[in-house]
């Protein structure tokens, strides 16, 4: 069974009444990549220059140190330096607290730390202090990723941002592109075909996401780019040249969870309570997605998804507030369900034998994987303030050899990122330090989601 990709729309014919021309394109289409790209007010790149070629306009923002968020950083650490040098099981190590603005994203690679929020704000963290920063002058940041010398960053105006470190200044990034790329776009657009109902009297075209990114993708040799959206598709873009190659209708509600998983698979998971599993196929100079089957269709919506054990395990959070996985060993049998959290699973991690769970709870729940595939809780990590909205996990490199500890960042709704030192050594499940308050004292799920819909 082919699964609904860009070829299975009804596009629109030129000449249409609901066609769309590019000489009437909505000029906000293009408001974004000027602002984003061209920040300085005072040299704006215009279409209507007639010295400037739309297609050749190099999509790259220079360096400007008065547009740095670290300029007025409202950041401050919080080190617990007791913790930092002991060699206990599970410890707080500290906190990087924002005096504004929810965490809605992590990614960690080796010493360094970039979360991004609702301020718009990229900053960059090295052994708990800051150390970089950059903005994006639109879109609140949904998504991290990190690809070799290169940051993707998913924004609820459902574009993606490409930057990349200084080669003379590790502390300044550069944008080195916005996807769509603009040159792409305004090729694309002259084709009344490639444009898609999203709504009534509503068209796009089939390369830009319509609404919010919540989250992005890579394959492991970083070849291709997945970019996951509340518009109910999975795009795929080719990371050489930014191009997107496939939009994939994956879903009947808001996709809320991607993960790239082994021997070409592609795993989906949706507010409209179901998770699907997909496979590429390279056609030529692009691919195909084809849909394979439903792993799982319940009434809550799902919001995350995560791989582990060598790409052996599937995880799936809900918002029930229960974990359901699956073993790739045995075709994706489902092997059991994880429950430890009172209210939705909000992001899911796996590091080593272990698998994190975060939930509107404000708790962490960490589980442990044996060598018969059950899994036991064996902590429950509190100290955040709101719910726990993403997760990433480095391993600590000041371990002891015979000792596998692991550097877990979460990022909450009160505004904190934490910093956590968690081992596999611990043998006996335990519960210390449960989430505060009762039930009846957590904030509303529906304060996470947007119109009260099953978006997280």
């Amino acid at each position: 069974m082919i699964g609904p990709s860009r070829k299975g729309y009804g596009f629109l014919e030129e000449g249409s009444s609901h066609g769309q021309k590019f000489g009437k394109l909505k000029k906000d289409e293009f408001d974004g990549y000027n602002s984003d790209n061209h920040p300085r007010k005072n040299s704006p790149v215009t279409l209507d220059a007639p010295h400037i070629d739309p297609l050749m306009v190099i999509e790259n923002a220079p360096y400007d140190p008065s547009l740095s968020p670290l300029s007025k950083s409202p950041w401050s650490s919080h080190v617990n330096e007791d913790a930092s040098m002991s060699n206990s099981i599970d410890a707080l190590v500290g906190s990087l607290v924002r005096e504004e603005g929810h965490i809605y994203s992590l990614a960690a690679t080796k010493d360094l730390l970039y979360t991004g929020s609702e301020s718009k704000n990229i900053r960059v963290w090295k052994n708990q202090r800051e150390f970089a920063g950059f903005r994006s002058n639109s879109g609140l940041v949904k998504a991290i990723v990190i690809a070799g010398e290169k940051i993707l960053t998913g924004h609820q105006d459902g574009r993606i941002r490409v930057w990349k470190v200084s080669g003379k200044n590790q502390q300044q990034h550069k944008r080195v592109a916005t996807l769509p790329t603009l040159r792409n776009y305004v090729k694309c657009s002259m084709n009344p075909s490639n444009y898609v109902e999203v709504k009534r009297h509503r068209n796009v075209l089939w390369i830009k996401h319509y609404d919010a990114i919540s989250c992005l993708g890579l394959t492991e040799d970083h070849a291709y780019i997945y970019s996951a959206s509340w518009d109910k598709t999975f795009k795929v873009w080719r990371a050489s040249n930014f191009k997107c190659l496939e939009s994939v209708a994956a879903h009947d509600d808001a996709v809320n969870a991607l993960v790239v998983g082994m021997e070409e698979l592609i795993f989906t998971g949706s507010a409209d309570g179901t998770v699907k599993i997909w496979r590429r196929e390279i056609h030529g100079k692009g691919t195909k997605h084809f849909f394979s089957h439903t792993l799982l269709k319940q009434e809550c919506a799902v919001t995350a998804l995560a791989m582990g054990g060598e790409g052996n395990f599937l995880y799936a959070g809900s918002s029930d507030g229960l974990v359901n996985y699956w073993v790739r060993e045995t075709n994706l049998e489902h092997r059991g369900i994880l429950r430890g959290h009172k209210l939705a699973v909000l992001c899911l991690v796996v590091a080593g034998n272990l698998v994190f769970s975060g939930s509107a709870d404000m708790g962490i729940c960490v589980w442990k994987r044996s060598m018969n595939e059950e899994h036991a809780r064996i902590n429950v990590l509190s100290g955040h303030t709101g719910p726990v909205k993403c997760l990433a996990v480095e391993r600590d490199l000041d371990a002891m050899c015979n000792e596998r500890r692991w550097i877990l960042y979460s990022g909450s709704l009160d505004k904190s990122v934490k910093v956590w030192k968690v081992s596999e050594n611990a043998t006996t499940p335990t519960t210390t330090h449960p989430p505060r308050g009762s039930v009846d004292h957590f904030p509303p799920v529906s304060s996470l989601r947007k119109s009260g819909s099953k978006r997280y």
